[in-house]
């Protein structure tokens, strides 16, 4: 049986990724320090899937729990999701961020080497790509990213890849997120991120429940239909049968996987909102106010090499985004409290 470590699988992706795991038979441990995630995600995660799993709260800067769980369950691959993923912060405390996410992913893969565990998939992100003069990203679209939390994944892509050099037995998927919303078709399991959300959907749904007045939309002068920007949003249920999709492909190649996870079709941000309005039958009141420094007018997916690799597509589209959504935050007004 395929027993799998997810780092952070009590966070928004992960714990959807992590249903999926246990769905399909495979035996799962999460650890996660719940920075930014409730340790009530497991029990539903085990409502859901019909499964137990084993939950190890901790940090994946610390190796000697990394090695106690490594030399005690024999784990023959890891799913890695911990990371801090706030844009604004990281520009703000860099330090935080290249200690959590780069330091923190290095301790992980001593680890995994120590332990003899070859099958990695990294939590990766679009914002590796920057703003190279076009909307349409490729897997072979440059990599520049704008912000420091981008920069840090870009720092564990390379490391990864100059690991897969040394150590060719290591079979590896690097994949690409854009921007990721939606949430369990239950209701159970959905995004309620610590404070003021940084992602659209959200903080769009908590308008819609009431625990906030009205929505900030930054930028309506962009050369774009609307004035809006226009994004790739891909449901998190999409996601995560991405990771097991890239699961069954490694343990059929010993290679180094890198592709993008999105739709390949944007949506603007009054697109969104209109389309959240028809899913809960509430009115959401917006403000436009200035540009975010470092935003795009737009960007997308070529999703055309993960259906080619990994034989996946994404399969959901922004109708059900926006039922799931609020169905979750309907169910769960203040989150997982």
């Amino acid at each position: 049986m395929n027993k799998v470590l997810v780092t952070g699988g009590t966070g928004y992706i992960g714990s959807h990724t992590v249903v999926k795991l246990l769905s399909a038979g495979m035996e799962v441990l999460v650890l996660d320090n719940l920075s930014n995630s409730s340790k009530e995600v497991v029990g539903r995660i085990e409502k859901l899937s019909g499964k137990s799993l084993q939950f190890f709260e901790g940090d994946i800067r610390d190796r000697a729990l990394l090695r106690s769980i490594f030399e005690r369950h024999s784990c023959n691959s890891v799913i890695h999701f911990a990371g801090l993923k706030a844009v604004g912060e990281s520009e703000e405390q860099p330090l935080k961020y290249f200690d959590n996410n780069v330091a923190g992913s290095i301790v992980l893969f001593e680890e995994m080497i120590r332990a003899r565990i070859h099958t990695l998939i990294f939590s990766s992100s679009a914002t590796v790509y920057g703003d190279p003069g076009y909307a349409c990203y490729q897997e072979s679209t440059p990599l520049s990213p704008m912000n420091t939390y981008g920069r840090t994944k870009l720092m564990v892509e390379d490391i990864l890849r100059d690991l897969k050099k040394a150590n060719p037995e290591m079979q590896i998927a690097l994949l690409r997120y854009f921007n990721p919303v939606g949430a369990h078709e239950s209701g159970d399991i959905g995004e309620h991120p610590f404070g003021v959300p940084n992602n659209l959907m959200p903080f769009i749904s908590q308008v819609a429940v009431g625990t906030r007045e009205k929505l900030m939309i930054y930028g309506g002068d962009y050369s774009t239909p609307d004035g809006t920007g226009l994004r790739d949003y891909i449901h998190v249920e999409d996601l995560g049968a991405g990771h097991l999709a890239a699961l069954h492909s490694l343990s059929e190649n010993n290679s180094l996987i890198t592709v993008n996870l999105g739709t390949g079709h944007p949506y603007s941000v009054l697109d969104m909102v209109h389309a959240f309005e028809k899913a809960s039958g509430k009115k959401i009141p917006y403000e436009i106010i200035g540009r975010r420094p470092g935003d795009l007018p737009e960007y997308y997916a070529d999703p055309a090499l993960a259906k080619k690799v990994l034989g996946w597509e994404a399969k959901l589209g922004i109708d059900r985004m926006c039922a799931d959504t609020w169905r979750w935050q309907q169910q769960n007004p203040q989150g997982y409290s």
